[in-house]
């Protein structure tokens, strides 16, 4: 499953990749490799040294990279009804997802960043988000 480290303002979920890890689940953190590129991922186990990669976000100091998960939780700054997420602005996760085959996605949000935006031609909604107030079973 591939999952995020957290940057300011993202739901941190790292407790939770931890009981995933515990329970055989195989992580992978995204990576980005070259600008304008879709992200490539690596594998992780919670509690390996990590180090900055250029733009500040942590990754793990060994990369060991793998195929994209079949499925990613996607963090979100922002998100509106029709799925769409709002991100730091690269469009790494929009490139990612454009590559068939589509993995399921999973936004990750909190419940105030619901907002009212347009999408661009180049933005790919999120099968799902998730908030600390929506209830998936």
């Amino acid at each position: 499953m591939g999952v995020y480290w957290p940057l300011a303002g993202e739901p941190d979920l790292r407790a939770a990749y931890a009981e995933l890890h515990q329970a055989g689940v195989r992580l992978a953190l995204p990576v980005v490799m070259e600008r304008d590129a879709p992200l490539t991922f690596t594998e992780w186990t919670p509690g390996e040294p990590m180090l900055p990669d250029e733009a500040g976000v942590q990754v793990p100091a060994q990369l060991r990279f793998i195929e994209r998960p079949p499925a990613l939780l996607i963090p979100c700054l922002g998100f509106n009804a029709e799925g769409y997420r709002l991100g730091y602005g690269g469009g790494y996760y929009d490139r990612t997802l454009e590559q068939p085959p589509r993995p399921h996605t999973l936004g990750i949000a909190y419940s105030n960043q619901e907002a009212q935006f347009s999408h661009a031609p180049h933005d790919v909604p999120l099968d799902v988000i998730v908030t600390e107030r929506t209830h998936v079973t």
